[in-house]
């Protein structure tokens, strides 16, 4: 494909390679923020073609992996009534909830609808008056700006039928969660390059200066995060801890304020439940007073609503990156794409999902030891 395959030039990949290898001298873990990172990281093997000791471990940066399970809750709830049009991205339908998902409750009969925009819902509510049209707006600084826009766009249309239900999440406050856990063991971090092009990376610099972290904004393909890695292995090296713009050609210091303004028209920062990680404060989205009128959860009155994680499932230490897919006794025999526990399994960013699509197995437990008689 024109202007990407030169980010998968095997033989450039080879040379920065061979660079990381002769630059590392010691061990250096890092963590790489993005889903969307993960997936080429693991899909193409790149963790697995560093110098021993440089480990790469995979973040929180799945937007649906994230997403609490009583919003999932609170989702189909509002998506099963007889009055409403519940639209989404393709990639929430087989998350599940306690009981169900929505692509079941599609199955059945609901109004559930996938759309490629959140302008799309906008459409569907004006032309549907008689329905109340709502849509799960979930995810990083990424999404946040177009889902601004919409409510925008319906505001200013004059809609009363339209709403969203909001589970924005910020990268900056889940990087500063994460190092101040204890055993933290991330000494440096590859930043997700499109939630750096909405906000530019002002907001990474005071991490790296006060925790003495590199972090590099890395974009997505084969040489970008090999180029990502060899420059926060060189910082490391070197006892250096600055930010670095790896994907130049998308992402600048500032990054895009008039997105940032409508952001923080329609937005404000509160604290955030984080699927198996818990509450980080100030680390989502909800709606300002000025658009109040447009939030679900209070127009549908599902606030109160709770659930309970599948103990079966380990996506909070997925998303921390305390463990690997392939230590969870679960996975790929009680949890697979077909049937999953959690949505780290079923996003097309979960971790979960990177590893049983690789074909990453876990290893062969070795028999317990035979007892004397």
């Amino acid at each position: 494909m024109k202007y990407l395959d030169e980010y998968r030039d095997p033989a450039l990949a080879r040379r920065l390679l061979d660079e990381i290898h002769a630059v590392a001298t010691r061990p250096w873990t890092l963590m790489e923020v993005c889903g969307g990172q993960t997936h080429t990281i693991v899909r193409q093997g790149i963790d697995e073609l560093l110098p021993p000791g440089v480990r790469m471990i995979h973040g929180p940066g799945c937007p649906v992996c994230v997403t609490p399970l009583e919003l999932v809750d609170k989702a189909l709830a509002i998506a099963a009534r007889e009055d409403v049009t519940f639209t989404s991205y393709g990639d929430m339908l087989r998350v599940p909830g306690n009981a169900t998902d929505l692509l079941a409750l599609r199955a059945g009969g609901s109004d559930v609808r996938v759309v490629y925009s959140p302008l799309d819902a906008v459409r569907i509510a004006g032309q549907r008056p008689d329905r109340e049209v709502v849509f799960f707006a979930v995810g990083f600084e990424t999404t946040a700006p177009a889902n601004a826009m919409a409510v925008l766009h319906a505001h200013r249309l004059g809609l009363p039928n339209f709403s969203m239900l909001v589970s924005h999440v910020l990268v900056p406050p889940a990087m500063t969660a994460i190092l101040d856990a204890p055993g933290c063991e991330v000494q440096g971090f590859l930043a997700a390059g499109h939630v750096c092009a909405v906000m530019g990376w002002t907001e990474y610099e005071p991490i790296a200066d006060r925790y003495r972290v590199p972090i590099v904004v890395t974009g997505f393909e084969p040489l970008d995060l090999l180029e990502g890695i060899l420059m926060a292995v060189r910082q490391l090296e070197q006892g250096r801890a600055e930010v670095q713009n790896q994907y130049a050609r998308a992402v600048r210091r500032q990054g895009n304020t008039e997105a940032q303004d409508a952001i923080r028209r329609v937005f404000r920062v509160v604290e955030r439940a984080w699927r198996g990680i818990g509450t980080i404060p100030g680390s989502g989205l909800t709606l300002t007073e000025e658009f109040a009128g447009y939030d679900a959860e209070t127009r549908f009155a599902v606030a109160d609503i709770t659930a309970q994680e599948n103990p079966l499932c380990i996506a909070g230490d997925i998303l921390t990156g305390t463990r690997v897919p392939t230590d969870c006794p679960a996975y790929g025999a009680l949890c697979t794409p077909r049937g999953p526990l959690g949505a780290p399994m079923v996003s097309t960013e979960g971790t979960c999902a990177a590893y049983f699509s690789a074909g990453r197995r876990p290893l062969p437990r070795p028999p317990a030891p035979a007892r004397s008689s």
